[in-house]
C-alpha cells in the first residue's frame, strides 16, 4: 500500500483528500504546515507528498529541497492556484513531479498521484523494448528542424545537449534520438539531476557498495551501469554539483566508473545526452559549470523553442493530449470549439507542453459534451491578465491602457504584453491601446529588440 502525506493548512481540504485517498487504497497521513510535514518525513518514508503551495510557515517551493533530503525517493505534487502556474513550473525545476490547480477534481488528483508513484517506483526509467507512445512532431519550422536534427545525429555516438525551457519536451527528444540510434533495444535511462540531493547524486549516478556511507544498507547499481550499452539522459545537468561534475568528467574520459566505497573499476559503454533549461556557456563563464565538461557534452546541440514561439504546433499537440486524456479518463471527447483553440493559441504557456498537457487533461475531465468548450478552460486562459507582472511600485493602480502606466513601468509593460501576446505586435498594440507605429517608436526608444 502506497503511503501519501497530505500537506495543507485548510482543514476541510485535508479531511476531504484524506478520506478520498484512503477510500482508494492509499495509506494516508496529514500535516497542516511545513515544519509538521518535515517532522513526518523524518519518521516515515512516503511514496508521495501532496503539498499546497501556500503554507503558514513556508511555501511549497522552499519545502521541496528539504523534503528531498528527508525523503529523497518521494514524488512531490504541488497544489496551486492557476494564476501561480509560473511558480508551479519553478517547483518542477526543483524536483516536483507535477502540479494540480485549484479547484481540485478527485479524478484528476487520483490519476496524477497514480502516475507519480508509478514513475518514482522506477526512478531511473529503463526502456528495453520499443516505445508504446508515439512521438509527435509539430508542424512549425522549428519542430521540423528538430526532427531533422534527431534523424541526423541519432545514428552517431556523439554527445548531445538539448536546450529549452521547462516543459518543452527535452526527454521525448532524447528518447527519440535513442530510438533512431544503433543502441535501440538497449537501455534508455533518464535521470533528473535537478531532483537529486547533492549528497545522493554520486550514489545515483555511479552506485555504491554496502556500508560505504550511513544508510547504505545494500549494494546499489548506479545509472551508468544500468545504462551500459545504451543511452543515459541527464536532465537539468546544470544543477549537478561541482564535485559531481569532476567525477562525471573522469567517467567520460576513462569510460570507467567506480562505485562509492569501492576500489574496483567497472568499464562502461554509454552514450550521453544531457538537457538544460539554462545557457550552459553562461554558467561556464560564471564558474558554475566546468568548461572541459561542457565541451565534452557540446558535440551537437538541439534547441527546443518555447510553445509560444511555435503557435502552429498548439492544435496538433492539443489533439494528441486530448486522445491521451480520453484513454486515461475513459472519456470520448472529439475535439475543441474554435473559440477554445483561439484562446489557447493566444495564451503565453509558461509551462510549455507540460502546461498544455495539464490544461487539456483537465478540460477533458470537465467536458460535458463531445467538444471542449471555453468554460472548461482555466480563468487564466479565458481572460489573460496581460499586465499581471507589473508591481504596485511600477504603477499606481492596475492599468487599463498604456497611458495610465508610469514612465518607469512603461518599458516593462510593453515587454510583458509582447511576451503574453506571443510577440504579435498588432495584438500587443491593441492591448496597450496604441497604434503599431507608436509601439514601434517606443520599442526603439527603449531598446526593445525582437
Amino acid at each position: 500500500m502506497s503511503k501519501v502525506l497530505i500537506v495543507d493548512d485548510d482543514q476541510d481540504i485535508r479531511l476531504l483528500l484524506d478520506k478520498f485517498l484512503a477510500k482508494n487504497g492509499f495509506d494516508t497521513a496529514t500535516a497542516s504546515a511545513g515544519d509538521e510535514a518535515l517532522d513526518a518525513t523524518k519518521k516515515e518514508i512516503y511514496d508521495l507528498i501532496l503539498c499546497d503551495f501556500k503554507l503558514p510557515d513556508t511555501t511549497g517551493i522552499e519545502l521541496i529541497p528539504r523534503i528531498k533530503i528527508t525523503n529523497p525517493k518521494a514524488a512531490i505534487i504541488v497544489i496551486t492556484g492557476y494564476s501561480d502556474v509560473k511558480i508551479a513550473v519553478k517547483a518542477i525545476k526543483l524536483g516536483a513531479y507535477d502540479y494540480v490547480t485549484k479547484p481540485l477534481y478527485p479524478d484528476e488528483i487520483l490519476l496524477t498521484i497514480k502516475q507519480a508513484i508509478a514513475s518514482k517506483k522506477s526512478k531511473t526509467k529503463v526502456a528495453r523494448a520499443p516505445k508504446t507512445k508515439r512521438f509527435v512532431t509539430g508542424e512549425s519550422p522549428q519542430s521540423r528542424q528538430v526532427m531533422q536534427h534527431i534523424r541526423l545525429i541519432a545514428p552517431t555516438d556523439m554527445s548531445v545537449i538539448i536546450q529549452g525551457e521547462t516543459g518543452t519536451g527535452k526527454e521525448f527528444v532524447a528518447n527519440e534520438i535513442h530510438n533512431y540510434s544503433k543502441r535501440k533495444g538497449q537501455p534508455f535511462v533518464a535521470i533528473d539531476c535537478g531532483a537529486l540531493p547533492k549528497d545522493l547524486a554520486g550514489s545515483e549516478l555511479f552506485g555504491h557498495v554496502k556500508g560505504s556511507f550511513t544508510g547504505a544498507l545494500n549494494d546499489k547499481t548506479g545509472s551508468f551501469e544500468t545504462a551500459n550499452g545504451g543511452t543515459l539522459f541527464l536532465d537539468e545537468i546544470g544543477n549537478l554539483s561541482y564535485e559531481n561534475q569532476i567525477k562525471l568528467l573522469r567517467v567520460i574520459q576513462e569510460r570507467k566508473i567506480k562505485k562509492l566505497g569501492s576500489t574496483k573499476d567497472i568499464p562502461i559503454d554509454v552514450r550521453l545526452i544531457v538537457a538544460t533549461n539554462e545557457n550552459l556557456s553562461d554558467a561556464v563563464k560564471k564558474g558554475d559549470f566546468r568548461e572541459d565538461l561542457y565541451h565534452r557534452f557540446n558535440e551537437f546541440r538541439i534547441e527546443l523553442s518555447p510553445l509560444r514561439e511555435r503557435k502552429t504546433d498548439i492544435k496538433l499537440f492539443a489533439q494528441y493530449f486530448l486522445e491521451n486524456a480520453n484513454h486515461e479518463l475513459d472519456k470520448s471527447v472529439e475535439g475543441f470549439e474554435d473559440e477554445v483553440m483561439q484562446k489557447m493559441k493566444a495564451y503565453f504557456w509558461h509551462g510549455n507542453l507540460r502546461e498544455l498537457h495539464n490544461v487539456v487533461k483537465r478540460a477533458v475531465l470537465l467536458a460535458h459534451s463531445d467538444r471542449i468548450t471555453s468554460d472548461c478552460l482555466p480563468e487564466e486562459i479565458r481572460t489573460p491578465a496581460y499586465f499581471e507582472d507589473i508591481t504596485p511600485e511600477e504603477a499606481a493602480s492596475e492599468p487599463d491602457n498604456l497611458k495610465s502606466v508610469s514612465k518607469i513601468a512603461e518599458r516593462d509593460a510593453i515587454i510583458s504584453v509582447l511576451e503574453k501576446t506571443g510577440y504579435n505586435k498588432t495584438k500587443a498594440a491593441s492591448v496597450l491601446k496604441i497604434d503599431r507605429k507608436t509601439l514601434y517608436n517606443k520599442m526603439k526608444s527603449y531598446n526593445i529588440d525582437l
